[in-house]
């Protein structure tokens, strides 16, 4: 039987799991490969992985969303997609626009609530967003940017999704989401999946460490951890993910790229924590009810 986990363990595990996430970009940037390439190879490793860690039966695949996967395997490809046409930077501060559209399309789909503070955050992260595109861009970088807005709408989509299908297994939807990846982008990569050495250390990197470890990191974190907290933790990604890239390949980042990323995260933090606060209230409220 599993040990159940303190709260400072659950947020080592989470932190951790937020960190390897980041490293996504600089190692993506580095597979001598096109796009579908890596989404290919990343998928399929990263799939074989976890069907290797959690062993699922046929019957656990039967209580996969089919949506949820088909939404989730959209979110990877735009996602890799985009961090090879602009900079790793813009991929993810443009994909972590996603709880904003969850903010957005909660009511319709989950019935929660639409708050002012709601419309704030969101007016505030699509200004943030808008950045992105002053100034001189190439093609490749508008054309990347735009991609990255989409993988921000997919990643919104996942998140609303296995929040809707609660009933059903988030994990089986994840792992079907990693196979559709690899077989949707397989056809179009056919020709380009040949790779040295260091490109098959690299996707063996992605599929495993940079996918597979941290989901079950950030999945066994989330046991002791409450959700609002586990978001704020999951913003050491686009905080570092920019700094491995400049490190790595001494990408740089615009300044305007830099203003509204900053400008998106601290959108979505403060709605976070204003959401835990307002939460807690209700938790003193309700105890201080006369029994």
């Amino acid at each position: 039987m599993t040990r159940p986990l303190s709260a400072s363990h659950g947020r080592i595990l989470i932190a951790s799991a937020a960190l390897l996430w980041s490293t996504g970009g600089l190692a993506i940037k580095l597979v001598p490969l096109p796009p579908l390439g890596v989404i290919f190879w990343r998928s399929i490793i990263s799939f074989l992985f976890l069907v290797a860690v959690f062993r699922p039966g046929f019957d656990r695949f039967r209580k996969a969303s089919l949506g949820t996967a088909v939404v989730y395997a959209l979110m990877i490809l735009t996602f890799v997609t985009a961090t090879k046409l602009t900079t790793a930077a813009n991929a993810i501060f443009l994909q972590y626009t996603g709880p904003l559209y969850v903010l957005l399309l909660a009511p319709f789909l989950l019935k929660e609530p639409f708050r002012k503070v709601d419309a704030l955050a969101i007016g505030a992260a699509l200004g943030g967003m808008s950045l992105f595109f002053v100034g001189k861009l190439d093609s490749g970088a508008l054309t990347g940017n735009l991609v990255a807005v989409a993988s921000g709408v997919f990643f919104g989509g996942t998140v609303l999704l296995l929040r809707r299908d609660q009933s059903r297994d988030a994990m089986a939807s994840v792992l079907l989401g990693n196979l559709f990846a690899a077989l949707i982008s397989l056809p179009f990569a056919i020709g380009s999946l040949a790779l040295d050495g260091r490109g098959l250390a690299l996707v063996l990197f992605l599929g495993i460490v940079q996918m597979g470890i941290s989901y079950t990191l950030f999945v066994r974190g989330l046991s002791a951890v409450a959700a609002a907290e586990a978001s704020l933790l999951g913003m050491l990604e686009p905080m570092f993910s920019p700094v491995w890239a400049f490190l790595g390949i001494g990408e740089r980042p615009s300044g305007w790229a830099v203003l509204g990323g900053a400008i998106v995260l601290v959108s979505v933090a403060s709605r976070t924590v204003w959401e835990a606060r307002e939460r807690l209230g209700r938790k003193d409220r309700s105890a201080a009810l006369p029994k």
